[in-house]
This record gives structure tokens, sequence and C-alpha cells, in this order.
């Protein structure tokens, strides 16, 4: 793989996603520029993106409301 996409996997700290999809690792090498898909596929299978990180908190919020409101 080249050393850029392995700089932007360290960067990006997706290199322990790759590891665990091993069959993206043959994509990477054979074309370098697949790695813009394979982050938007990542952090769309592994919830990493800005508004699923948002809806958990959310979630969260609103379990942490319920509590409170049954403690009451």
């Amino acid at each position: 793989m080249k050393k850029e996409i392995m700089d932007q996997l360290l960067k990006d700290k997706l290199l322990e996603y790759l590891k665990q999809n091993t069959h993206y690792i043959k994509k990477l090498k054979r074309n370098p520029s697949f790695y813009k898909e394979f982050k938007k596929i990542i952090k769309e299978k592994y919830k990493l993106r800005t508004s699923d990180k948002i809806s958990e908190i959310m979630n969260d919020i609103e379990v942490i409301s319920n509590i409170i409101s049954t403690i009451n």
C-alpha cells in the first residue's frame, strides 16, 4: 500500500477499522483514490459521522431526562 494512504489512515485513525475489514486492503492497494469512498463507508458503518455523534448525545440526554423525571 502506498505510504500516503498509510499516513492518511493513521491521521484519520482508521487503521484499526481497516484491520477489521481486510477486504478493503486489496481495493486500496489497487486504487488509492478509493480512500475517500473507504472513509465514507467506514464512518457510516461504525457511526463515526458528526450527525451520528449528535444523535447519540441527544439519545443520552433523553435517557437521563427520563431517569430524572422518574426519580421525581
